[in-house]
């Protein structure tokens, strides 16, 4: 190709009148949306390429051949992972076997590490190139997970700089791509209509939302604590009102069960929206994870709350290298968002935090200048540059 040349997918990779075949595998709502971003662009590349494999509505909606549902392998601890292993361990054989015998040019694993790097790391040495979206938190715990990487993993995608500098340091082929939430957010949002559209109570002026995660675990772990807050909230700050996203209806039923012992609760619930229940709210309470970064990018003050099994993280806390949980804290020069982690997440502690930020208009206000530096350095056309590197790995494959 002459520099300067625009790529051109189809020609370089060779396909022909043949469809491009892609493996894909997400596991969890946050990767099947960051793969249907994903799939939509090389869509544009090829007029010809086909995706089986596991996938929420997202990636089906892009036209995933579906082989198995994906909340089959979305676990979260251990305690969840023995309950679950012989399912997973079949399916992990079975799509193994799927993908020997239809050979795709490529397996991309979106996410959930302990199922994805496995197959991989198989499938590679069947001579398929792979490619794994959204880095495995190698970098604060369990590192010597970098060796597995280095066997299962062609190439590795990743959402934050410091990720992508990490795999470089430990000779892993890596792209850093940016996050495909911040390329879609913009700096300013009208809060006003936002609550407007969600039907919120006009006559409230604080909103708080209320994210207690988007599997079912996490909403009996963290739904009655979440419930009991917001009830002690009410109580100390006036014109106070709540909005639940969730994910599923099966999360919003098992919430909304949890809320019967609170009728005067001015709780609103949704299904979906969580992107806007954040934008619309003044602070957000959130489970550790993917909200926790959606707020950061929203520019809402958060404070950030979990609760797991005590052997999973006692287990994360002796294998950890980092000392914040949410990624808004690892990506700033200096943690601002309050975290409390097991005992520390009480009702009180919560209060207290979330009290903060509605009390005090000059903490507010710090907190969303500070995020607005992520924005920025997340904003990078991800979608489009992760599909850019796929079709060089592509064409790097026929090269050879």
């Amino acid at each position: 190709m002459r520099s300067g040349e625009p790529l051109n997918p189809a020609r370089e990779i060779g396909c022909g009148n043949k469809s491009l075949q892609i493996g894909i595998v997400a596991g969890e709502t946050s990767g099947d949306y960051l793969a249907a971003g994903l799939m939509r662009a090389l869509k544009k590349r090829f007029s010809k390429i086909e995706f089986s494999g596991i996938g929420g509505p997202c990636m089906q909606a892009e036209g995933l051949h579906v082989l198995y549902p994906m909340e089959q392998i979305s676990i979260m601890g251990l305690d969840e992972l023995a309950r679950s292993l012989f399912t997973i361990i079949t399916i992990r054989r079975n799509l193994f076997r799927f993908f020997t015998r239809k050979k795709p040019a490529l397996f991309i694993g979106v996410d959930v590490p302990d199922f994805n790097l496995g197959l991989e790391e198989k499938l590679k040495k069947q001579g398929i190139a792979t490619v794994h979206y959204v880095s495995p938190t190698v970098w604060a715990w369990r590192s010597y997970r970098i060796r597995k990487i280095r066997r299962a993993v062609s190439h590795m995608l990743t959402l934050f700089p410091f990720e992508a500098d990490f795999y470089r340091l430990h000779n892993v082929s890596v792209d850093f791509v940016g996050h495909p939430i911040a390329d879609e957010i913009g700096m300013a949002h009208d809060r006003f209509k936002l609550r407007n559209d969600l039907q919120l109570q006009p006559d409230k002026e604080r909103v708080v939302a209320i994210l207690p995660g988007s599997r079912m675990v996490e909403v009996k772990r963290l739904g009655s604590l979440f419930i009991q807050t917001a009830h002690a909230l009410q109580q100390a700050v006036p014109n106070l009102q709540f909005v639940a996203p969730f994910a599923n209806p099966q999360t919003q039923q098992l919430f909304s069960t949890l809320l019967h012992p609170y009728p005067q609760l001015p709780f609103t619930l949704v299904q979906g929206k969580s992107r806007q229940a954040i934008a619309a709210s003044d602070v957000a309470l959130v489970a550790s994870g993917t909200a926790a970064l959606e707020a950061a990018l929203l520019r809402v003050p958060m404070v950030v709350a979990y609760k797991g099994s005590w052997v999973s993280y006692l287990l994360v806390r002796m294998l950890a290298h980092v000392d914040y949980f949410s990624m808004p804290n690892n990506l700033l020069p200096q943690p601002i968002v309050p975290e409390l982690i097991q005992a520390k997440a009480n009702v009180n502690n919560l209060v207290s935090e979330i009290s903060r930020y509605l009390l005090n208009p000059d903490e507010h206000q710090m907190v969303r200048d500070a995020f607005s530096d992520i924005i920025t350095s997340l904003r990078c056309g991800a979608s489009e540059k992760a599909a850019d590197a796929v079709c060089a790995i592509l064409a790097t494959q026929v090269a050879r």
